[in-house]
């Protein structure tokens, strides 16, 4: 079923759609035809992103949140049907001259080929390989995740979650000048790639307390519960989990008040308060596109599989069973 193949709409082009709870299939795509000043893309990969599209999956959409989870180039509504993604990396075939032939990232959903406005693609740096691209959205959170934090150098910084965005704000942080960050997660199997980081790696229970700076990223209350006791006084406590309709205990007694704490949010739907004046969503994306060029962010891409085979492949990956990290769709 590839972009050259025949379908009843007729323009040979397949899109994954979220269509119930836990379902999701192939279909096919109208002729596409491109307005003014957009560029047609043919997609090499995209990236599952397992947090949001796993909320996607199980309709864990409440309609107060609905316009906050949209991505930007998606189709359909909430909670189903709904074409949904925003991790595609693909070669620019058409459109304005700077542009043709360049690999680009766009916030598209899972599709062979598409058009999007050329202001909306963003180019990959020659030193970045367009599978490892797929993580530039990833990046940009986590990019946005640090700034809200305000680490520095010299900090003692905790991560507690060592899925992708977790690791790479580990990535970030430990490329501070004296930093001493420590990563926690209930899998050791992490910790090979959190030392390759230039971090330590602690199982819950086991981590050094009296952080400066505590990122949380394990999507669970038992990881914010942890984050919560490994601050210091006075410490910044950055909620980056985004936990759709789950309703999420939080226990504010004990030390909280005492100690000061501050617990704040992190969403990378806005540039972040402390770089908004001088930076638009754009100079971000570029930047985390940028962070991507070391050959050590590869070993966050741990599954591979073809658009072909998503929708079964989807309940398995979504749900954790296959282990590891991000999954790339590979569309060629």
């Amino acid at each position: 079923m590839g972009i050259n193949a025949r379908n009843r709409e007729g323009s040979g082009i397949f899109a994954l759609w979220y269509v119930e709870p836990r379902r999701t299939e192939l279909r096919p795509v109208a002729p596409i035809e491109p307005g003014p000043g957009d560029v047609m893309v043919r997609t090499l990969f995209s990236g599952i992103s397992r947090g949001t599209e796993r909320l996607v999956f199980n309709g864990l959409c409440r309609r107060s949140h609905r316009r906050r989870m949209c991505a930007p180039m998606q189709e359909g509504t909430f909670p189903f049907p709904v074409k949904y993604g925003y991790c595609a990396v693909g070669l620019v075939e058409a459109g304005p001259a700077n542009l043709v032939g360049r690999t680009v990232f766009v916030l598209h959903p899972h599709q062979q080929m598409f058009a999007a406005p050329a202001a909306a693609v963003a180019a990959v740096p020659e030193a970045v390989p367009a599978r490892r691209a797929v993580l530039a959205a990833n990046m940009e959170t986590a990019l946005n995740a640090v700034w809200d934090a305000g680490a520095g150098p010299g900090d003692r910084i905790a991560v507690v979650g060592a899925g992708v965005v977790g690791l790479l704000v580990t990535f970030l942080c430990a490329g501070l000048p004296g930093a001493e960050v420590t990563v926690v997660d209930t899998d050791p199997s992490r910790a090979a790639v959190v030392r390759r980081f230039g971090a330590g790696f602690a199982l819950p229970g086991a981590a050094p307390g009296e952080a400066d700076v505590v990122i949380h990223a394990s999507g669970t209350a038992a990881g914010l519960a942890t984050a919560l006791s490994l601050c210091g006084d006075e410490a910044m406590l950055v909620e980056l989990s985004w936990y759709g309709d789950e309703a999420v205990p939080v226990h504010l007694g004990g030390e909280f008040h005492a100690r000061r704490l501050r617990l704040v949010s992190s969403q990378v739907g806005q540039v972040a308060a402390s770089r908004r004046p001088r930076w638009e969503a754009g100079r971000r994306l570029a930047k985390a596109l940028s962070l991507l060029a070391d050959a050590r962010l590869d070993d966050l891409i741990t599954g591979e599989v073809a658009f072909t085979d998503l929708p079964e492949a989807l309940p398995a990956i979504l749900d954790g069973e296959t282990g590891g990290l991000m999954t790339a769709v590979r569309y060629q």
